[in-house]
């Protein structure tokens, strides 16, 4: 193992897949991908392909799941068994189950809970591929479904990692450095509010790394934000052109 992680960064400070530190790997975000869902959206962040799809506001089934003063959010995170190198069980695992409850207290400071009662909206997140950081592209993916249903937000939610691989804080951690780094911190953020809805880390580091490793997650955030607000303007530019 020691082997493999002494590669992970060279002497010039560029990682395994030829980034610099403070790089993000590319991203391509598409809106409104599923004509049968309310909102949808597809992302490719580096190797992870992610499908998002969100239904509602709507009545909520079971009925007495519902609530008298607000909406209901329920978010379902699934791997698909060919997303990962070894088959993966297609039955919910338990990493999955705690992944849709983070994904689910990510997104709901953005939403107006309070305008819907009794009803509920389902996101259903669908890891096609996964390579490292696939909760941090979720979470971006399932924002741009939501918006894409047409459900009122106080903004957009995005999420970007850092974490420390070799000694060195990065962004943005791929599947090689998520394993053998020794710290990962997944950042959920609202840049025009300038909120954060999700800090998570596993690992070790110093509060100075720590803090370092927050701010870059937040300026990946910022980057990732602006590719939202695009892939949102495109569908509905593309929509407008249609229509005239």
């Amino acid at each position: 193992m020691n082997e493999k992680s002494d590669k992970l960064i060279d002497k010039k400070g560029i990682r395994g897949d030829g980034r610099k530190a403070d790089e993000l790997r590319s991203v391509k975000l598409q809106v409104g991908v599923l004509p049968n869902a309310d909102g949808s959206a597809y992302i490719e962040h580096g190797k992870n392909k992610i499908l998002a799809a969100a239904f509602g506001p709507r009545e909520m089934h079971p009925k007495h799941l519902a609530q008298a003063d607000r909406m209901v959010l329920r978010c379902r995170y699934h791997m698909a068994p060919f997303s990962v190198q070894e088959r993966k069980s297609p039955a919910p695992s338990r990493r999955e189950v705690e992944l849709s409850k983070v994904i689910k207290e990510s997104l709901e400071p953005a939403l107006f809970l309070e305008l819907y009662p009794r009803t509920g909206v389902d996101v259903f997140v669908e890891v096609l591929q996964a390579d490292g950081g696939t909760r941090c592209a979720s979470i971006t993916a399932a924002a741009l479904a939501i918006a894409d249903a047409g459900v009122p937000m106080k903004d957009l939610v995005v999420a970007c990692a850092a974490g420390k691989v070799d000694d060195t804080v990065v962004v943005d951690l791929y599947d090689a450095e998520d394993k053998l780094g020794s710290a990962d911190v997944p950042v959920a953020y609202m840049p025009n509010l300038n909120a954060v809805t999700l800090l998570q880390m596993d690992g070790v580091l110093s509060p100075d790394e720590f803090e370092q490793a927050v701010n870059m997650a937040m300026e990946g955030c910022k980057k990732i934000y602006t590719m939202q607000k695009e892939a949102l303007k495109t569908k509905y530019m593309v929509v407008k052109e249609v229509e005239e």
